[in-house]
């Protein structure tokens, strides 16, 4: 909540004072470019045996996500952000399942 709050914050405070587009696309790149870098920072590594384990992944995809509804509600497409937010959601409940079975076919 906090991210998507604060890329709405990001995106609110210049729109409010009065700044061009391209000024506007230059903060949404920031937005884009510091929470990829936050999530990348989610994003561990450990080796079990001979293979990897990477975790961290679906954090990381959910800070961008969600910092990406902030900036959606932040620049007035609060539709947007919400059909966007039951979609995150829904992908999030729903692929956990898929995961699950899968990985009993395997075994």
């Amino acid at each position: 909540m906090l991210v998507a709050l604060g890329a709405a914050l990001f995106v609110l405070v210049p729109q409010m004072s009065g700044s061009q587009a391209n000024a506007m696309s230059r903060v949404v790149q920031g937005v884009i470019a510091g929470i990829g870098f936050l999530g990348a920072g989610t994003i561990l590594k450990n080796q079990e045996g001979d293979e990897g384990h990477v975790k961290g992944l679906t954090t990381a995809a959910g800070l961008w996500m969600t910092a990406a509804i902030g900036i959606s509600a932040g620049l007035g497409r609060e539709a947007t952000a919400v059909v966007s937010t039951l979609l995150a959601l829904a992908i999030l409940s729903v692929m956990p399942r898929i995961v699950e079975t899968l990985d009993k076919r395997k075994e």
